[in-house]
């Protein structure tokens, strides 16, 4: 009697492993964070015209970074074309500022940050480092923006570009579908739950800045 409560015991458990191994992010999940450049433009405050500005700002932005990083096919490439560009992209954006009769300074870096997680019109991002284009308008003490800059899914979030067109750019740069799937079907359950773990693990071992 003992050693088949024993055997069950040991079942139970290894049935336990076996689905929560199925869950965990060993499927390269985790490349979602070493797959993509995120942009974060910060407005210098929460007034109407500050964040009117900061869009005008982002939008700025995309139109010297799209060019920069089309030909790109990885995260490291396209790190390596924002960077070559940042005096350029600084220079943009205080252009907009000056020509909208603002005196605000303008900062502009690319590094690791961290970010909550962030849902996009067709994706969901979760919390966890990422390669990010801060741009930081004046005080830099209003509402934040974000997107995906590399791959570009700044544009979609205006509707102009379609899921589909979103998970070739994704397949391009490394990811398999199943990783995309991690961020565009975020509340299907099996996703969900992979989502759930990608940011539990994020937390546990990433830190926070």
């Amino acid at each position: 009697m003992a050693f088949a409560k024993k055997l069950l015991i040991c079942t139970i458990i290894i049935l336990a492993l076996s689905i929560l191994a199925g869950l965990l992010p060993v499927h390269g999940e985790s490349e979602i964070y070493d797959t993509v450049v995120r942009l974060h433009v910060v407005a210098n405050s929460d007034s109407d015209e500050d964040q009117a500005l900061k869009l005008e700002v982002r939008d700025a932005i995309i139109g010297v970074v799209a060019p920069a990083v089309e030909g790109c096919t990885s995260q490291s490439e396209a790190i390596a074309a924002i960077g070559g560009i940042l005096d350029d992209i600084e220079r943009e954006a205080r252009r907009v500022v000056r020509e909208r009769g603002y005196g605000y300074d303008v900062k502009v870096d690319i590094g690791e940050e961290y970010y909550p997680t962030k849902t996009y019109e067709s994706c969901a991002f979760p919390e966890g480092k990422y390669v990010s284009l801060r741009v930081l308008i004046g005080e830099a003490e209003g509402q934040n923006w974000w997107c995906c800059l590399f791959p570009s899914l700044c544009l979609s979030a205006s509707g102009a570009q379609s899921k589909e067109s979103n998970e070739d750019k994704f397949i391009s740069v490394g990811l398999s579908s199943d990783q995309y799937k991690i961020i565009t079907e975020s509340e299907n359950p099996k996703y969900k739950a992979r989502f759930k773990i990608l940011e539990a693990f994020s937390s546990w071992f990433g830190g926070k800045n």
